[in-house]
């Protein structure tokens, strides 16, 4: 069943651009359908709930009377009373929310910086991320990128060093300075 809306407006102009829209949306939504047919589709009020929610038990007595709307929306608690400036310090700097204070310090053995205890020293972790990532590029220097080296153990040499009888047959990598203290010969 299709109405017919008619909006008389004391602007011309606004009741041309009404006549306008309402034209495009009839050739739009009803050139699907013949002459003799209605579309599927008519005003209507539609409500979305959500549909997990339980039906309240219906009660005997008030059976005469409509569902509300009301019914089906799920009511969230709210506080009575306002919290207090005091209360809601001491809920934000409660002991257990600050900061703990660490008692596990020590001091780096090989640069003399702080660290935590069993944990690897940060700028001793930078110094070894540096000097790995020189011997990458003199690696890729040799042997031109990660996909061309060999399958076989790399020994790195600094200046003043050289290979031994159980180097024979392991990549050699050169570097042109002193060893550094915390990199170990293997």
């Amino acid at each position: 069943m299709a109405a017919l809306v008619v909006v008389f407006s004391p602007l011309p102009r606004l009741r041309s651009l009404l006549q306008r829209c309402w034209g495009r949306l009839e050739r739009g939504f009803l050139s699907g359908f013949s002459v003799g047919q209605s579309p599927p589709w008519g005003p209507a009020l539609a409500v979305q709930a959500p549909a997990f929610f339980p039906e309240p038990p219906s009660d005997t007595r008030e059976s005469n009377e409509a569902p509300s709307l009301l019914d089906s929306i799920l009511w969230m608690a709210a506080p009575k009373k306002r919290r207090t400036i005091e209360v809601n310090r001491c809920r934000r700097r409660n002991p257990n929310k600050l900061i703990k204070v660490k008692r596990n310090i020590d001091v780096c053995p090989e640069c003399g910086n702080l660290k935590q205890k069993h944990v690897l020293c940060g700028y001793c972790y930078a110094k070894v991320k540096a000097e790995t990532r020189l011997i990458r590029m003199e690696i890729h220097k040799k042997e031109g990128g990660p996909f061309n080296a060999p399958t076989i153990e790399t020994v790195i040499l600094y200046d003043g060093e050289k290979p031994t009888e159980k180097d024979e047959g392991k990549r050699i990598i050169e570097r042109a300075r002193k060893r550094p203290s915390w990199f170990v010969q293997n």
